[in-house]
């Protein structure tokens, strides 16, 4: 059968279960605070794929396999699945080329990220950009405090953070990659979040 099912893979595809999900629900009239969930579950899924997967045993065909699919896989997270949600949101017909540029520029940074990354054996310290999976908790917690706090501009100013988000990604600035203490940090934080959609918003 073609492609690699191990478990060192199955959080990466359990993140694009994730993520697809949340777009139908966007095409069946789900609510959004389902859909910013899957975002942000998707994003904790990317977020210690790579840690379950450099526990496992693996041949190099089937670390370079991981490598293609967790940059695949993003596209459909944090691009796709921001972008529908956004549509959604927002009906305007700046919509478009916002969303053109996010998609370009997001898609850019992944490339980039891929070939400084292919031939190095060093684990990186800091990225140049920001990456596409801080998405994951930016929109749902920009969402939830336009909503409460200006939501008569709510499109308005979430079109604004969708655009800035895409300059931050192909910027040549350092963020510091989260180290494993501070990724699990933020699952409280995904946590707090995700209660505030379900029994808040």
């Amino acid at each position: 059968m073609i492609g690699k099912w191990n478990k060192s893979v199955i959080l990466t595809y359990f993140g694009l279960l994730l993520s697809v999900l949340g777009i139908m629900l966007i095409f069946l009239e789900g609510e959004i605070k389902y859909v910013m969930i899957c975002l942000i579950l998707s994003g904790l899924c990317d977020l210690f794929d790579g840690t379950v997967a450099r526990r496992c045993k693996r041949t190099k065909e089937e670390k370079e396999f991981g490598i293609q699919l967790d940059s695949l896989v993003d596209v459909t997270s944090f691009i796709a699945l921001p972008l529908t949600l956004f549509a959604s949101i927002n009906k305007n017909w700046h919509v478009i080329p916002i969303s053109i540029i996010y998609a370009v520029f997001a898609t850019a940074r992944l490339a980039y990220f891929n070939i400084k990354t292919a031939d190095s054996e060093k684990r990186i310290k800091n990225y140049i950009g920001m990456p596409v999976t801080y998405a994951a908790l930016i929109f749902p917690i920009t969402y939830l405090l336009l909503y409460f706090l200006l939501k008569n501009l709510l499109g308005i100013i979430y079109s604004f953070v969708v655009l800035a988000v895409a300059i931050l990604y192909i910027l040549k600035i350092k963020v510091p990659k989260p180290s494993l203490i501070s990724s699990i940090i933020l699952i409280p934080v995904a946590i707090i979040v995700i209660c505030m959609y379900l029994f808040v918003l």
